[in-house]
């Protein structure tokens, strides 16, 4: 690909230096930039290989679960939630072990150490509570030894979903390495000076910092948002919030950014000129210290990019020799991409240098819109309007939706916490050190306008209306947008302009017509340099128009300056104004739109682990989601403390951007074939964030809380809500039928109230989607009890539907089937099987599952029934199109 691009590239550049007459000696050199940059990452690239299966002399994809151990130097700062602690590991020597892992000590082994560098990510469970306190003794530049097993990254299991394994790539790290207990890691003695040193004090000062924060801010909700906020450390932000935040484009605030720089070097300078310390020494001190804040903050590259740009600023003005901004920007771009060529792939890196950029060349064409109101608060607008409308297009591309509500979250949080919280909040972490009680009294006006922040941010995020949601575009859509933007704030400029330009004008013709003896001496002043004095309304008029004077001097005669404005906006400028706006809108509105398959219906088997969730999109573009999945929670009792501050949950974590990413704006209905909590647990997420239009139930309830909030959540947002059962019928549009044959009429207790059922299996909803000629059975997780009643029951009574009010036959063979209950032993029976003989059968299960599934009996009747099988644990995610009868299937692995 990267050769395709170079080749592409050198055909297009001397058209380009043909048609837009550049000099060929500029074309030659951009040439040779971006060969060189090609060359730079193809070479990086290539030698992006893990060593480890050579040092170990066993083949990559065997290496997998083998039993190894490794020495080398915790890399990184240790994490410990709940039940697991995490670092990287930089490996200086690796051998395997006997097969009795168990019993080999770390003296002990088999293999032979082999040395090698190479980093790992380190993933150990820990067994008891105890542990956790051992594992948060672990530093950075600690020497260890360490026994446990490889594991590849996960890959992404869905379509457009993240890839654990690419983006680990990009961070030069191959494997992880598991361990159990607290007793897999052994501390060795070591040099206290390594390649760590300096990264394990700053990692202390960043400790001691964060609980100085602590002292002054008294509630842990306060001290984690204020850790975030000055120290660039997220692991203790609340995830409710940080997600209120996202939703409302506010995270930039809670990421260590060129806000940060900014106000940390201005806050500098200024100190050193009240100290009267000279001009030339501060810009040198502040540019010397400005790396050390980058080191403490995180390193980020978005600080990263600020840190550096703010070097060659300060550098620049200390040799009076100041460049222009998108110079700075580029030299500092160069320079990320020569140390590391995978920041190019960081969404941090690309929005930084992209909204970086796009205030440095947009913000010149929004300046005449605010030129008239005041100062600082047209300039805050007009930042805030640019940055908006700069960052909107990355914004969806990578997080699928946008809040029409960000523009007023920003202009009124951003500088309420940049001036005001974030100082104080710095202030009051520095003076604990000295005085706690002086910290907690300058930190209580923060606390109070944080509760303000937290209680705007929740108040904006109440309504749903005002979020977007956005399909995933193409990198040529984000290039359309900036040029169509561009183009469309030229125009408004040049009108802009050439509107105040024609005013003036006729207001000075109207003005000298009433006074022929000021035109006289405004003439002579401006055109002869005479001594003759001009009036001081006259004089002050022009001198604040330096435009004005300029057109004075050439043309002499006033009129001729309307003429000249006038000159400048003709019928072709309107014109190219109209199309630049039409432009605008039209490649908003193809980016706003799913993108369709025309008559083609698509049932989507999603990668959810162990559970079921099933996205169907008819050909008219309805959207009905079957099932959420769910993450069982097995942290509860003595277990409570395995419980993470922010589990993976696969209905917020899977779920919801894969429906954003394929332009789910709202789901038509969402189908609950039973309240079992790996079918149900996904979809509180789902309400919460996709709207709904309608929920089927299969008519019964459980006596889990889970599922209450999720019925009461549905009653909140105002969802229809349906119990299926057999002869129920739904036309979703005119080409699209689905018949529920499952579960049988229930009887409701004497209350009338839904009977409460605590094995839902049985009662799951069953129905079959009739779609472009093709028929697909949905069994949710039927046991062959339920299964046995329904064949019965379509065996010997017709079905008859409630829509019609006619009495039909049920195909007795289907094109798909999703196989029930995962592939237990306990369902899809050999008269099931018989009696729809699917012609393909889609199992939905986790990988390494501890239930077994599918099981193997279950896998040998679908076989002989000449049945094709898909497996979502081995296949991934399960792509079926409908058209004209005919079916296609891809799979994502």
């Amino acid at each position: 690909m990267l050769l395709l691009l170079w080749a592409g590239v050198t055909l297009i550049f001397p058209l380009m230096a043909l048609l837009m007459k550049i000099p060929v000696r500029h074309v030659v050199l951009l040439w040779l930039a971006l060969s060189g940059g090609g060359f730079h990452w193809a070479w990086h690239d290539m030698h992006n290989v893990s060593h480890i299966p050579e040092a170990l002399h066993v083949s990559a994809s065997k290496l997998e679960d083998v039993p190894v151990r490794a020495s080398g130097f915790i890399a990184s700062e240790v994490q410990v939630d709940g039940d697991r602690a995490q670092f990287e590991m930089r490996i200086n020597a690796i051998s395997s072990m006997g097969s009795d892992s168990q019993n080999d000590t770390f003296q002990g082994g088999v293999g032979k150490s082999e040395a090698i560098s190479e980093q790992v990510i380190v993933h150990i469970k820990l067994a008891a509570k105890q542990e956790q306190q051992l594992a948060a003794g672990w530093q950075r530049g600690d020497a260890i030894q360490l026994r446990g097993s490889l594991k590849a990254p996960a890959k992404a299991g869905n379509f457009g979903g993240f890839d654990y394994n690419e983006y680990l790539h990009t961070q030069e790290i191959h494997w992880l390495f598991k361990g159990n207990g607290a007793a897999s890691l052994q501390k060795q003695q070591a040099s206290q000076w390594n390649r760590y040193t300096l990264f394990r004090w700053n990692d202390q000062l960043r400790e001691q910092l964060g609980q100085r924060m602590e002292s002054a801010f008294g509630s842990l909700h306060h001290a984690g948002y204020m850790k975030g906020l000055v120290l660039g450390v997220t692991d203790e932000l609340d995830p409710a919030t940080y997600n209120e935040f996202t939703q409302l484009g506010l995270t930039h605030i809670l990421a260590i950014s060129g806000m940060h720089v900014a106000v940390y070097a201005a806050t500098l300078l200024y100190l050193f000129k009240l100290l009267r310390v000279s001009r030339e020494t501060s810009l040198t001190v502040v540019m010397v210290l400005i790396p050390a804040y980058v080191l403490l903050t995180g390193a980020s590259p978005s600080v990263v990019r600020a840190g550096i740009m703010a070097m060659i600023g300060l550098f620049a003005a200390r040799r009076g020799m100041l460049k222009d901004g998108l110079s700075i920007l580029s030299v500092s771009a160069l320079l990320m991409l020569l140390w590391n060529p995978y920041y190019l792939l960081s969404v941090s890196f690309q929005l930084s240098f992209l909204v970086t950029a796009g205030l440095l060349i947009y913000m010149p064409l929004m300046k005449p819109f605010f030129a008239k109101w005041p100062l600082l608060i047209g300039g805050e607008i007009a930042i805030t309007i640019t940055a908006q409308l700069v960052s909107f297009p990355m914004t969806v591309f990578y997080f699928n939706q946008f809040s029409l509500l960000s523009f007023a979250a920003n202009f009124v949080l951003v500088p309420l916490i940049t001036y005001i919280v974030l100082p104080l909040g710095t202030v009051a972490m520095g003076i604990t050190f000295l005085w706690e009680d002086g910290g907690r009294i300058i930190a209580w006006p923060a606390e109070q306008l944080n509760e303000l922040t937290f209680w705007l941010v929740k108040w904006m995020n109440v309504d749903d209306t005002y979020v977007s949601i956005w399909p995933s575009s193409s990198i040529l859509w984000v290039i359309a947008y900036y040029a169509a933007l561009y183009s469309i704030l030229y125009w408004l400029k040049t009108w802009m302009i050439s509107r105040r330009r024609t005013d003036e004008s006729l207001g000075f013709e109207v003005a000298l017509d009433k006074d022929k003896g000021r035109l006289s001496a405004g003439r002579n002043l401006v055109g002869q340099s005479t001594s003759v004095p001009m009036p001081s309304p006259i004089h002050t008029g022009l001198a604040a128009s330096a435009e004005w004077a300029a057109i004075l001097q050439t043309e002499h005669e006033p009129e001729g300056a309307g003429k000249y404005a006038r000159r400048q906006w003709n019928g072709n400028s309107h014109l190219a104004l109209a199309v630049s706006g039409i432009g605008w809108l039209g490649i908003l509105c193809i980016g706003y739109i799913t993108p369709g398959d025309g008559n083609t219906g698509m049932v989507q088997y999603l990668d959810v682990g162990q559970g079921d969730s099933i996205l169907i999109t008819t050909p008219s573009g309805k959207h009905i989601l079957v099932d959420g999945g769910g993450t069982m929670d097995f942290t509860t009792g003595k277990n409570a403390w395995r419980k993470r501050k922010d589990p993976y949950e696969v209905g917020e974590d899977t779920i919801v951007p894969l429906l954003k990413q394929r332009g789910v704006h709202r789901l038509d209905a969402v189908i609950l074939t039973h309240g079992d909590h790996d079918h149900a647990g996904g979809l509180q997420a789902v309400l919460d964030q996709i709207p709904v239009s309608a929920l089927v139930l299969n008519g019964t309830l459980t006596d889990k809380a889970p599922f209450r909030k999720l019925l009461n959540t549905a009653v909140n947002k105002q969802v229809k809500l349906y119990g299926a059962h057999y002869g129920m019928e739904w036309r979703p549009d005119q080409d699209t039928k689905i018949r529920f044959i499952h579960p049988l009429p229930l009887q409701e207790d004497e209350t009338g109230s839904l009977p409460v059922v605590k094995e839902q299996n049985h009662y799951s909803v069953a129905m079959i989607l009739e779609m472009e000629g093709a028929s697909f059975l949905f069994t949710g997780d039927m046991d062959d009890a339920a299964e046995s009643l329904l064949l019965s029951e379509l065996t010997h009574s017709p079905f008859h539907t409630e829509a019609k009010g006619e009495t039909v036959a049920v195909r007795q063979v289907v094109d798909v089937m999703k196989i029930a209950h995962h592939g237990s032993k306990h369902s899809t029976s050999e008269e099931w099987l018989s009696y729809w003989r699917p012609k393909v059968s889609v199992i939905s299960v986790g990988a390494s599952n501890t239930y077994g599934h599918p099981n193997e009996a279950v896998l040998g009747r679908l076989s002989a029934v000449d049945s094709a099988i898909y497996r979502t644990d081995t296949m991934g995610e399960v792509q079926i199109r409908a058209h004209q009868g005919k079916l296609s299937v891809r799979h994502k692995k």
